[in-house]
């Protein structure tokens, strides 16, 4: 009996060393060999398990937003009208960053896009509105038919074409100067805003302060405290301000950034502002959900405003936005519809404690 047992498992692993050899020496299968380029000698297999790994490795490294190379190939352009690629123009502005001394203005008006009273009667204050997404913002809000508030550090003449853009789209503007570092001004000016347009329903927080250092031992404390104050601080205090005039139905909207979602090493301290921002965007809709009050951020990728050439040497600006999944800065003209969306009650009524990424594709 015992014998009789030896020979059958000697049978059975003389069948699994055959079947193993046959594996090892089969040709690829059928839908390995499809995938493999018209003409090619290569490998399908070997392909197919290289692009395994890199997704892997992306996987892995999903917490952090790791550098990458152009592939070669163009910038894509999905829009309505194509928009300006790279190299962008060599330039270095001084701080704040003024958007008239920008060598290629950046595209605002949205000539395509069509406005359809989805903010009609409505009064808005956007915070940095004197350019960039603000201005485009602004310019939107007020094509959908509400009057709209403009505040802004010292950026004069930029705000005064802020101004001019909005009342050509048929409705009021007023523009007012102040930093919302302090809690004193925003009380301020959200008064102001009540008083000149009768009501506010829509705040967005758009202004920010970014600079760039290589180590933390180079941020020193007043750069960090400029950061925080403006780019979270600031946020609640406009929030407090206005929350006692926002009515049921009401929104805030917060400019965050891919930065707060991926990082960047070199804008530690704009990072966490950033970070901060989407968690105060959650928590504080959560807080204001029986109100009827939402609360909601836009995530932008790179955008070609003048906060960038504000910041960084002339030769990187030439590059700015390479890197993105789109292989090009977008233009502030592709995040204001975004804005218009969440702001509106007809469009947004059901959203509210969401950070809407607009990055170009999903890794910004």
């Amino acid at each position: 009996m015992a014998t009789r047992k030896k020979a059958i498992a000697k049978k059975s692993a003389a069948k699994k060393s055959t079947a193993s050899a046959r594996a090892t020496a089969s040709p690829p299968s059928k839908k390995a060999a499809a995938r493999s380029p018209a003409g090619g000698n290569g490998s399908a297999v070997a392909k197919t398990a290289n692009r395994q790994q890199a997704i892997q490795q992306q996987a892995d490294a999903s917490n952090q937003k790791a550098p990458r190379k152009s592939q070669g190939s163009k910038p894509v352009q999905a829009g309505a009208r194509k928009q300006p690629v790279n190299p962008m123009p060599k330039q270095r502005l001084d701080k704040p960053g003024n958007e008239h001394e920008l060598q290629l203005e950046p595209r605002y008006m949205a000539p395509d896009y069509r406005g359809s009273g989805k903010l009609d009667g409505m009064a808005a204050i956007v915070t940095g509105g004197d350019s960039g997404i603000g201005r485009a913002v602004a310019v939107l809000f007020a094509r959908e038919g509400a009057d709209v508030a403009v505040m802004y550090l010292d950026e004069h003449e930029d705000a005064d074409q802020t101004r001019e853009c909005v009342e050509a789209e048929g409705r009021r503007c007023i523009t007012i100067a102040g930093d919302v570092k302090d809690p004193q001004f925003c009380i301020e000016a959200v008064q102001q805003v009540v008083e000149e347009f009768g009501r506010l329903d829509v705040l967005v927080n758009n202004a920010a302060f970014q600079q760039h250092v290589q180590r933390l031992e180079d941020l020193t404390d007043e750069h960090l405290q400029q950061t925080l104050q403006t780019n979270i601080a600031g946020y609640f205090h406009m929030a407090r301000a206005a929350l006692p005039h926002l009515p049921n139905g009401g929104s805030i909207i917060n400019s965050g950034s891919e930065t707060g979602l991926f990082g960047s090493k070199e804008l530690l301290d704009y990072s966490a502002t950033k970070g901060a921002i989407h968690a105060f965007t959650k928590a504080l809709a959560s807080n204001l959900l029986e109100r009827g009050i939402r609360v909601n951020a836009v995530a932008p990728g790179p955008v070609w405003t003048p906060l960038n050439p504000a910041d960084s040497q002339a030769d990187d600006i030439a590059e700015f936005g390479k890197d993105s999944d789109m292989g090009r800065p977008a233009q502030p003209e592709e995040l204001s519809p975004a804005y218009v969306f969440l702001a509106s009650p007809i469009t947004a009524s059901y959203i509210s404690g969401i950070v809407l990424p607009v990055m170009g594709g999903p890794h910004g």
